[in-house]
This record gives structure tokens, C-alpha cells and sequence, in this order.
């Protein structure tokens, strides 16, 4: 990956107004917020510029208000648990341009943290007007990004600030930037990925994108249905998506000439209801009946797969194996990721992964801790294992040359 500018590089920063993109998009109930990663994620560069002497200017969106006012996404609200997690108070200001915000953020003291107003307040926000970028601009001296879960938007406060202002990464974005230059960038071989989920669709130009980076690609999920049902296996009612038939065989074509290996579930736990804990049966997958469903990998088959993380160096995972939040079904997401887990705590393996049901998945296998990398990003996390170019990061990356 082309360098980028860290928080390191700024020099002395006493005084002045640095902008910082972070991610306060949280989950709220009553008023409350019900799950602080994403403040906790933010904490380590507010803090530390903040700890420089800056005065610390927050830019983040809530919710979806498509470019007017709305008093329930209001970034107000989560201005106390960001003021308990960073451990000192915080300030707000009731937008975030215009002449009127500029005089108040002139008023600011050295050291403070300020968080401004959801930014899709503005209609020009997810335009990427250049006219708010200019106001916007006008209220800092320096420009920091620190959420790559909105990287994926040509945003005004992700990707023009980046062009209007010296341009930086912050702490949470640069761990991701540098988490996935070790996973897909410029990786250890061999390298595997798994990737779940239900539909081939969702998740196309991520396999084919994948075919050329890795040398072991795992499928599984529903997904792993239709490629079985492409080698002409039948698979019952499991869902599948027989349209796409031609598209996986086009993907294994694609696996054949880059040298990538496909592994697919050679036996399967069936049921035939889908629902928590009913009868079910390990078979071949030749031998799943007309009227069953495959929910999960066999036992045999996450062994092999086990085997095969063993022998590589590099892991990326989006995804589960099987469907996870119903049991019996979540056996072979478990088994996988604690050997995932257990290979990284060991050394041999750096592992990184992403996406909001891979999280998910990786926090009930009890797992997430030991991976060297999860990413709580979900759309710019699957873009970029769609090697597409996230506007907010090659902003950064330009901003750098």
C-alpha cells in the first residue's frame, strides 16, 4: 500500500483546529447508547490530540436524515458516553458550518474535544458538495480520517475535507490500513480466505476478486450450495441459487488458471426444518435427500479445512460456515475460527476479518480477541475484498504524495 500520514507526522499541533472524521453511527435504545465500540474505537486519536494541545473538532453522521434536520439523530445524544469512554469532556456545537459554528469553535480551549453536528444534516454531506467542503474546511487547520467504515462514501467530511485541508490518518484507521496491506496487500503465502454467508449474488466480484489474491479459497455458508449444485451435486431444499450456476462455474474456471485452490463441504449437516435444534443428520453430500436442507459444514470437512489453515501464513474470513445464530448449525463457524484463533496466538498465522455477521460469528466462537485484526466495518470492508478503491482512503493516500 502507498504511504500514508499518521497522527506522527503532524509536529506540533498546540492550538490548533484539527477536523476528525470518526464513526459515532451507534446503536441507541431509550435514549441510551447500547453498544460503544465504535466511541471506543474513536478514543485512542481524540485523545492523543487532544493530549497535543489541539483543539479537537468531531465530524461523524447518525442515521440516515437525507439532508435535513432531525432531532432523533442528533449527535447530541451521544455526546455523554463519548465524554465517560474518553475520560475528560466533551463539547457540542449545533452544526458543523457556517460562520456562526466558526465563531463559537473560535472560542474553544487548547486540549478540548468538540463534537459537531451529524454532518447528513447538510444536503451537500453525501453529495460531497464543494461548497460545504469549503465551510467545513474553514473550521480547521489540519483534517484527520479515523473511520474506515465510511471510506467507501465520496462523502464531504470523508473524502473532499481530505483534498481541502493536510490530511492524516488516524489511529483506528491507520491499524485497519496496515491490517489489510498485511492480509491482501502485500501478504505472507500461502494465504486462505473464507467467505460464508447465504447468496452467491451478494458477494460475487469478492470471490472473483479473490480467485487472483489467494491461494486457498474456503466456501461456505448457503453460498457453498450453489458452487456444489454447479459440480452437479443435489442439494435437496438448501437454499440455493441455480441461476448462478454458470456464474460459479465461471469462478472456478477463474480458480483453475490463478492456482487458487476451492474447497467446498464434502459432508453437511442436514435438517429438514430450519430451526433451532431439530433432528439432524451428518451425510456426503451426495447424499443429502430431496427433502432436507443443508445448514452446516460436517465435522470431516472442518477438519481437512483446519489442516489446510495449518499449512498457511495469511487468513481472511468474511462470513459464516454455516447458519450460526440457529443451533446446532453454529458447530463448524466455532470449530474453524478457534483454529484460526489458536494458529495466531501461536504466531504461525496473521489473521484478519470482517463484516457485521463475521463479527458476530467470531464473538460467539469466543475467538475474536486472538485474530490479529477484525474489522467492525461492513460495506467498506467487503468493497475493498472487492479490490475496489475506497474514495476516503485513496484521499489519504493522494493527500500523502
Amino acid at each position: 500500500m502507498t504511504a500514508f500520514r499518521t497522527i506522527d507526522d503532524m509536529g506540533d499541533i498546540t492550538g490548533q483546529r484539527v477536523l476528525v472524521r470518526v464513526d459515532l453511527n451507534v446503536p441507541m435504545a431509550d435514549g441510551k447508547v447500547t453498544d460503544a465500540t465504535r466511541l471506543e474505537a474513536a478514543a485512542p486519536t481524540l485523545n492523543q490530540l487532544a493530549a497535543k494541545g489541539a483543539k479537537v473538532l468531531v465530524l461523524a453522521h447518525f442515521g440516515r436524515p437525507k439532508g435535513k434536520p432531525v432531532a432523533e439523530m442528533s449527535l447530541r445524544q451521544v455526546v455523554d458516553e463519548l465524554s465517560d469512554v474518553l475520560g475528560r469532556p466533551v463539547g457540542f456545537l449545533d452544526g458543523c458550518a457556517g460562520q456562526l459554528i466558526a465563531v463559537e469553535v473560535g472560542k474553544l480551549a487548547n486540549g478540548s474535544v468538540t463534537v459537531l453536528e451529524n454532518t447528513r444534516f447538510h444536503e451537500g454531506e453525501e453529495k460531497n458538495d464543494p461548497a460545504l467542503v469549503e465551510q467545513m474546511a474553514k473550521l480547521g487547520d489540519l483534517y484527520v480520517n479515523d473511520a474506515f467504515s465510511a471510506a467507501h462514501r465520496a462523502h464531504a467530511s470523508t473524502e473532499g475535507l481530505a483534498h481541502a485541508l493536510p490530511a492524516y490518518a488516524g489511529r483506528s484507521m491507520e491499524a485497519e490500513l496496515k491490517a489489510l496491506d498485511a492480509a491482501l496487500g502485500n501478504p505472507a503465502h500461502p494465504v486462505a480466505a473464507v467467505v460464508g454467508g447465504a447468496k452467491v449474488s451478494s458477494k460475487i466480484d469478492v470471490l472473483k476478486h479473490l480467485t487472483g489474491k489467494v491461494d486457498h479459497l474456503i466456501i461456505g455458508g448457503g453460498m457453498a450450495n450453489t458452487f456444489l449444485a454447479a459440480r452437479g451435486v443435489s442439494v435437496g431444499k438448501s437454499l440455493c441459487e441455480h441461476d448462478l450456476v454458470e456464474t460459479a462455474n465461471a469462478i472456478f474456471d477463474a480458480a483453475d488458471k490463478a492456482g487458487c485452490t476451492i474447497h467446498l463441504p464434502y459432508d453437511v449437516v442436514v435438517a429438514k426444518e430450519f430451526a433451532a435444534n431439530p433432528p439432524t443428520r451428518t451425510v456426503n453430500v451426495h447424499e443429502v435427500a430431496a427433502d432436507e436442507m443443508i445448514l452446516d459444514v460436517g465435522p470431516a470437512a472442518v477438519e481437512a479445512l483446519a489442516d489446510v489453515l495449518k499449512t498457511c501464513r495469511t487468513l481472511v474470513w468474511n462470513g459464516p460456515l454455516g447458519a450460526f445464530e440457529t443451533p446446532p448449525f453454529d458447530t463448524a463457524t466455532v470449530a474453524l475460527a478457534r483454529t484460526a484463533a489458536a494458529l495466531t496466538r501461536e504466531g504461525s498465522l496473521v489473521s484478519v476479518a470482517g463484516g457485521g455477521d463475521t463479527v458476530a460469528a467470531l464473538n460467539h466462537a469466543g475467538a475474536a480477541d486472538d485474530f490479529t485484526f477484525v474489522s467492525t466495518a461492513g460495506g467498506a470492508f467487503l468493497e475493498w475484498m472487492e479490490g475496489r478503491e475506497l474514495p476516503g482512503v485513496a484521499a489519504l493516500l493522494s493527500a500523502a504524495d
